[in-house]
């Protein structure tokens, strides 16, 4: 028996279909006190995280309820099933189990795990949230601080933004009819690869973010494509974000960047094929001062009817969320537990 390890990542439903996603590698380094490490032993996980060998061509099965569906890794070990999906279930999250069975080159494969996946509640909204800037502290625009941020700073030593994670739970119980309990949809789509995604899904619990799907970039399997993390191409943030969208055609959606990198121009290419999709966006200002094309990003969203706000402190996002209508109220303590 070959040792391989099946990383599923968080999937997603609507009334029709079911899209859930994952690698197939030979070893992932698992287990929560790997991220609580200190000094070398932290970045020694870190860049474990970006030597994993992934393993292609192996038959990946998946059942959820009464459905199995099949199919095959890629060459970089990836996997994604987008299959009819008509399982009578509430909103809400849902197991779902993936296993390899298969035998490759006279090695044999053989795993389970399961995951969860997410049905939108109705008259819910979709939250599309950035992450490096948008609420983790990660100073994207200065290639070696992130890096050096990466490596030194386990997950209890990161930090998120100042009140933002009150606004993501304020946003949690965002609805078009009358918020009962945090009800909507969350996706963290970033341009950080896929080989972070525990680090993240450990930093968002540690610091009460939202429970969301994460949409990551291609997984990298060397220590030269861990100097380039989250740099290079940002399209495949708008191509996520699009499908993400055409997946929901019912929802609208809430959009939170930063005028870091290309937020700004990203959201205002989608305010203008899914106007009507659209109910806000939000950028944070992670500079003294707010830069001018952003501004005009921001203002020709609003020519559109979108309502838009940018922000230094989260605390004025979370006022014109109040504001605009988008909550109704302030979330009480037991609403946020």
């Amino acid at each position: 028996m070959k040792r391989c390890d099946l990383k599923l990542y968080r999937g997603y439903a609507n009334k029709n279909e079911l899209v859930v996603f994952g690698h197939v590698v030979e070893k992932y380094p698992e287990g929560d006190h790997k991220y609580t490490r200190k000094g070398f032993r932290y970045a020694r996980t870190i860049l474990q995280l970006f030597s994993i060998k992934t393993i292609p061509n192996l038959r990946v099965v998946l059942r959820v309820g009464s459905v199995v569906a099949e199919t095959q890794t890629m060459e970089d070990g990836y996997f994604r099933f987008q299959i009819p999906f008509h399982e009578p279930m509430t909103g809400g999250w849902h197991p779902y189990e993936v296993s390899v069975d298969d035998q490759v080159d006279r090695h044999k494969y053989q795993i389970t795990r399961q995951e969860e996946f997410f049905i939108p509640y109705e008259s819910s909204y979709g939250i599309i949230s950035d992450i490096d800037d948008t609420f983790l502290i990660s100073h994207s625009r200065r290639s070696f601080k992130k890096l050096f941020v990466l490596l030194a700073k386990n997950v209890q030593a990161r930090k998120p933004f100042d009140d933002v994670v009150k606004h993501y739970q304020l946003l949690s119980l965002a609805s078009r009819t009358n918020p009962v309990h945090p009800a909507n949809i969350f996706f963290y789509v970033s341009s950080s690869e896929w080989n972070l995604y525990d680090m993240i899904i450990r930093f968002a619990e540690l610091n009460g973010l939202p429970k969301a799907v994460l949409k990551l970039k291609k997984i990298k399997s060397g220590l030269d494509d861990f100097i380039m993390t989250g740099s290079g191409s940002h399209d495949h943030k708008f191509r996520k974000i699009q499908n993400i969208i055409e997946f929901y055609p019912e929802l609208q959606f809430i959009l939170l960047g930063d005028d870091s990198q290309k937020d700004p121009v990203i959201y205002e290419e989608i305010c203008q094929m899914f106007a009507a999709n659209i109910r806000a966006v939000y950028i944070r200002q992670t500079r003294k001062r707010s830069k001018s094309d952003t501004t005009i990003l921001l203002k020709k969203i609003q020519d559109m009817g979108i309502d838009t706000c940018y922000f230094s402190h989260s605390n004025k996002a979370i006022i014109h969320s109040l504001e605009t209508g988008i909550v109704f109220k302030q979330p009480t303590e037991n609403n946020l537990t």
